[in-house]
């Protein structure tokens, strides 16, 4: 049993109030990433936690093509179908390799990419925790007024943090102004991503 992993597992899954299941995938992508390290060719390769034991397999792994064009990365399929007549283009072709050691450096790569997923995981929620609030009337507080938009931020009950948000110059009042600092009602018009960045957007903004 790998208690290391389920140690981190747990600590930040609570910390972060996110699903054991994206912290398990976040370290699955950073020991992949370790892994790939060692070697000088470019290869792809998959890892599974076992979710009770956090023992952990690793794979290489190719993708079946039509043509290859990466050959550490890909095999045709005539090829594949020598090991299995069921796989199909799109399909991979795996081999177990020896899995690296979760240590020290291990655990420093892990971390980097945890951030990474953490910080994907809550955008995604904030989406959805918005999405849902799609023409209802939200308060926010101005962080920025421009010529062509306000930015400001909003919070949904329940949500740890702050998202931010604009509202376009065209959707507000001829004579509607704004100032940093000012508390500002809408209605969510739409909630959807930008670089990766939720951005609910305000329409009909209004003191």
């Amino acid at each position: 049993m790998n208690k290391e992993i389920l140690a981190v597992v747990e600590a930040v899954s609570n910390e972060k109030a996110l699903p054991r299941e994206k912290i398990f995938e976040a370290l699955e992508s950073a020991l992949a990433t370790a892994t790939k390290k060692k070697y000088e060719q470019e290869i792809d390769v998959r890892v599974e936690i076992d979710r009770k034991s956090g023992d952990f397999d690793t794979f290489r792994r190719w993708l079946i093509v039509e043509e290859v064009t990466m050959p550490t990365k890909e095999i045709t399929l005539e090829a594949a179908r020598f090991e299995d007549e069921s796989l199909n283009v799109g399909d991979y072709v795996e081999d177990q390799i020896e899995s690296v050691t979760f240590d020290r450096i291990t655990t420093q790569t892990a971390k980097q990419v945890i951030v990474q997923k953490v910080r994907e995981a809550e955008r995604a929620m904030v989406v959805d925790q918005f999405r849902d609030q799609e023409g209802e009337i939200v308060t926010g507080v101005g962080k920025k007024v421009t010529r062509d938009y306000i930015s400001l931020e909003i919070k949904s009950e329940g949500m740890a943090g702050n998202a931010e948000a604009v509202i376009l110059r065209e959707d507000m009042l001829p004579r509607e102004n704004f100032r940093p600092g000012d508390r500002i009602r809408g209605v969510l018009y739409a909630a959807g991503s930008y670089t990766h960045l939720t951005l609910p957007t305000l329409a009909d903004g209004e003191l």
